[in-house]
């Protein structure tokens, strides 16, 4: 706007100096006119600068102190603490307030709610290991039990397989083998081939019958019956001989027809007790614990009593069958006197309420009397412990004594009154055709023959099978 101004009072002077260029008062009017277009312009100026804005000057520190003291007033002299107040808090309204109180309980059941399902998830995850833990031990314990199981059941297939070989046993065709290849041999030699029965066969069957150990007596019977069959013409040849003296000797066998025994039977009376008498080296400690196996094995409960005192490691044998078996033994000192300790086995049968009691007795010599003295005795203390006691008594007879054995069998019968009678050895003698005699001449049932050393080789005695196995060829 100056730059405006000064144009246009140049251009509205120059011609009034053309006009007057001469004329002294014009001049006069022209710096007139320029001095109040110099001032105009200042004036102008002037006011620019008032309406432009003005830089703020910094006040100095010492003016904004004393200003603030002279506001302040006059200065306050500072309580002690415990006279100050509290500083005043401002109080809000109302509605801010319960606005403040509804977020602050949302924000508490939010975290509630936060830290309840943290603990649900927490406890549901320790439920779940605690599920798979148990089932873990479950399956741990399932196969431990499988496993134990399978070992059990292998064990005892084992134990059955090595028991059923213990007690297979023997047949008593082959326990028989010697005395068939004895005196059986040269009698299926004599009814060999197409012979007719004449008195040159008798003579044979006559020499046959009285060198088979089966006694003089039976010998003769059978020889005598043979004779008057031959007599009435009922045998024609050497093989009908063989069947009528086969029936004789089952006949003789089988007590004339009574029934036939399957080894000892068990009376109702508690405890039922045996007496197992017989000479040393007959097989009596064996034969009792071989019967108290079977015994056991039948469901019974037995008691031992080692009565055989007298000779040396007896008792020791007698404790290994009963440990073996799994019964209980009652055992004196070496020496004691045997009748004490059959007394103290038969008591104890009768306080345990057992079954049987099986009492071993000292091997005694049939020819001495004092010995067959001290047995009755043994068997009349029995009888103090248990009433009838014992109630059976068992001979055990050598086989291979052969025609000695039929001798003490009826020394024992008389003395103590055998009620029956355990053959053993048969497998080792050719002079098995013994227990004919002993049927024929005592009348006493062969309960048991022993045809071997394991349990199952003490065999209840079958006239029927004895006899098949004695003409097998």
């Amino acid at each position: 706007m100056i730059s405006a101004l000064l144009v246009m009072s140049v251009v509205s002077v120059t011609p009034l100096l053309a006009l007057t260029a001469n004329d002294a008062g014009a001049i006069a009017i022209i710096g007139v006119l320029a001095l109040l277009i110099l001032l105009a312009i200042v004036a102008l100026v002037r006011k620019k600068r008032a309406e432009l804005p003005v830089p703020e000057q910094p006040v100095p520190q010492e003016e904004i102190e004393r200003e603030l003291e002279r506001e302040a007033g006059p200065e306050v002299p500072e309580l002690p603490p415990a006279e100050r107040r509290p500083p005043l808090v401002p109080v809000p309204p109302p509605e801010a307030e319960a606005a403040v109180a509804r977020d602050e309980r949302e924000a508490r059941r939010k975290e509630e709610y936060r830290r309840r399902k943290e603990e649900e998830r927490h406890e549901k995850e320790r439920r779940r290991l605690e599920r798979e833990e148990e089932a873990r031990r479950a399956r741990e314990e399932e196969e431990r039990r499988a496993h134990e199981a399978e070992e059990a059941r292998l064990r005892e297939e084992e134990e059955r397989r090595r028991k059923v070989e213990a007690e297979a046993g023997r047949t008593l065709a082959a326990g028989l083998e010697k005395t068939r290849g004895g005196f059986m041999a040269r009698l299926n030699a004599l009814f060999t081939g197409a012979k007719t029965v004449d008195e040159k066969v008798l003579a044979e069957l006559e020499e046959v019958l009285f060198t088979a150990d089966i006694g003089v007596k039976t010998a003769t019977e059978l020889l005598d019956g043979a004779r008057e069959r031959v007599r009435r013409k009922e045998l024609s040849d050497a093989a009908r001989l063989r069947e009528v003296l086969r029936g004789e000797i089952e006949r003789i066998l089988a007590l004339d027809g009574k029934p036939e025994p399957s080894g000892l039977e068990i009376g109702p009376e508690r405890p039922f007790v045996i007496m197992v008498v017989g000479v040393n080296g007959s097989g009596k400690t064996t034969t009792v614990g071989k019967l108290a196996s079977k015994l056991k094995a039948a469901g019974r409960s037995v008691v031992l009593g080692a009565g055989d005192t007298f000779r040396a490691a007896a008792g020791e044998q007698l404790e290994i069958w009963a440990e073996r078996v799994g019964v209980p033994c009652v055992r004196g000192k070496e020496g004691s006197d045997p009748a004490s300790v059959c007394f103290e086995a038969v008591k104890r049968g009768a306080e345990d309420k057992l079954d049987v009691v099986v009492c071993d007795t000292a091997g005694r010599l049939h020819t001495k009397a004092p010995l067959m003295e001290e047995l009755k005795k043994v068997k009349r203390v029995m009888a103090k412990a248990s009433p009838g006691a014992p109630h059976a008594t068992l001979l055990v007879l050598d086989a291979t004594n052969g025609q000695n054995a039929i001798a003490q069998a009826r020394q024992f019968h008389e003395a103590l009154g055998v009620t029956g009678i355990v053959l053993t050895k048969l497998d080792g003698t050719a002079k098995g055709g013994v227990i004919i005699g002993i049927c024929d001449e005592l009348k006493l049932p062969v309960l048991y023959v022993g045809v071997g050393e394991k349990v199952a080789d003490l065999r209840p005695f079958s006239p029927h099978e004895f006899v098949d196995a004695l003409f097998a060829q």
